[in-house]
């Protein structure tokens, strides 16, 4: 597709769009403030987004008990990796290029909470202990060295009307995952029978 109006410099992108005011760019902190520390400890989930060192992104979604980051301090957050596919994008790509983009979500809460800095991949065992859940400790910690923290405001949640029950669009005619992966991966297996192994797996590979 050929577009006629790209957007190709940063003067013609601040010509339609003013600089932000102060009251927006002095928000951001270069630390934890107690207003983070009570979001992220009553958060359940949180996107990860890392790049590899060639800016090959990828973003991944992490959820646990509420308040399952742990704050070492007010520039330090800890993330437990749980027992995934394997795949470990996120680590494979933070060992390439330590820079990381978090976004805490609480649900029903409206703003989000935004978190950039640097990630090392941790195995203390103090560390990982700390994180244990039904009696299992992770394998690995992704310790965040905060540089940039702030709240975003709750514009995108009122356009999508996420958190009103009543506006969910109907679930009907979207895949399983295991139809997905089938389809995708041209696999020498059934979808029910894949659907049995995403069960199981969901079932006895939480933690």
């Amino acid at each position: 597709m050929n577009f006629n109006q790209v957007i190709t410099s940063r003067e013609e992108f601040r010509s339609i769009m003013p600089e932000p005011s102060e009251l927006v760019t002095r928000k951001a902190l270069d630390r934890l403030d107690k207003h983070c520390g009570v979001f992220i400890n009553r958060a359940p989930f949180m996107v990860l987004a890392t790049a590899d060192s060639n800016g090959h992104i990828d973003v991944s979604p992490k959820g646990d008990p509420q308040g399952f980051v742990k704050i070492i301090d007010n520039t330090t957050l800890a993330i437990p990796d749980r027992p995934g596919n394997r795949r470990a994008d996120s680590i494979e790509n933070i060992l390439q290029n330590p820079k990381v983009g978090l976004i805490f979500i609480i649900p029903g809460k409206t703003e989000t909470l935004r978190v950039n800095g640097n990630a090392l991949i941790v195995r203390d065992d103090d560390l990982r202990d700390s994180m244990k859940v039904q009696g299992q400790s992770p394998d690995f910690a992704i310790v965040v060295n905060v540089e940039e923290a702030f709240f975003h405001c709750s514009k995108c949640m009122i356009r999508s009307k996420l958190w009103e029950a009543e506006c969910w669009p109907s679930l009907e005619g979207l895949p399983r995952l295991a139809e997905t992966m089938v389809d995708a991966g041209e696999l020498d297996i059934s979808e029910e029978e894949m659907h049995k192994i995403v069960i199981n797996d969901e079932r006895e590979r939480l933690y």
